[in-house]
């Protein structure tokens, strides 16, 4: 678990990136500037899949949010909510699955509701993220994207967050809260597992992790190679725990040049 500032990318052996068979990523920030993807981070996943690297994005965006991108990225699923919905293509169609049963996120919306509207009375200047209404299994505070808060009232959103027993996680842009025990290393399991048929904790030596903020915290404390695409830096006060490396590039720049990285020594396929 690195909890020291990362290495240069450059400086990660190439026998490490030469094993590597899958990319979980996170999306906005880490693919995308702006709210948009890069284009050289588009291009990157473009060359991973054509070299046979399986590449799965794990977001807290919503899942109506995910769908597009599910079916034109050439990516092999999101898994979005943070841990809670899956979307992928199968059989040439678009599917949806979920953590949580449809009773369990029945009785959760209610209390969803109940604590945004608690934070919304008792947060002055606190907004619904503007992507709110694709959401299903959770509540997103804008933070960064179309609002500011600054780093008490954040804290604030956390607290209220929690004390109505919900987890709680800060993106570069947003503060989500859910119901719930999954997360982006319990739904990373879990679409590998129903995608591969693979166990990621057995095979940790071939995955790789990609992510811009504290909430890919748990994320790089858990792959052994964890890469931060450089605007990560801008936690660097709320960083606990930092990824092995570091990018020069940020954003989908940073991406992509974690991409040219990993397939430079990459062994062909047959």
């Amino acid at each position: 678990m690195p909890t020291c500032r990362p290495d240069p990318l450059a400086r990660c052996p190439a026998d490490a990136l030469r094993g590597v068979t899958g990319v979980l990523t996170d999306i906005d920030d880490t693919l995308t500037a702006e709210g948009a993807i890069v284009p050289q981070a588009l291009h990157a996943l473009a060359r991973l899949r054509q070299a046979g690297v399986r590449v799965i994005a794990i977001t807290g965006r919503p899942m109506g949010w995910s769908e597009p991108f599910a079916r034109d990225w050439p990516i092999d699923a999101i898994v979005a909510e943070n841990g809670a919905v899956a979307l992928f293509a199968e059989a040439g169609r678009l599917q949806i699955e979920y953590v949580q049963d449809e009773t369990t996120r029945a009785r959760n919306a209610q209390r969803l509701a109940q604590a945004a509207a608690r934070v919304l009375r008792e947060v002055p200047g606190a907004t619904l993220a503007r992507d709110s209404p694709g959401r299903v299994t959770d509540i997103a505070v804008d933070h960064s994207e179309f609002a500011h808060l600054s780093p008490v009232q954040i804290e604030q959103v956390v607290e209220l967050m929690q004390a109505d027993g919900m987890n709680a996680t800060v993106s570069s842009i947003h503060i989500n809260g859910w119901f719930g025990t999954h997360d982006k290393l319990s739904g990373a399991r879990w679409i590998v597992q129903r995608r591969l048929g693979a166990d990621v904790d057995v095979q940790l030596d071939l995955w790789a992790y990609v992510g811009d903020s504290t909430n890919d915290q748990l994320m790089f404390a858990h792959f052994p190679l964890s890469v931060g695409v450089a605007n990560l830096l801008r936690f660097a006060d709320e960083l606990r725990v930092w990824p092995a490396y570091l990018t020069q590039g940020e954003r989908g720049l940073g991406f992509a040049e974690f991409a040219d990285a990993l397939l430079a020594v990459r062994v062909p396929r047959a």
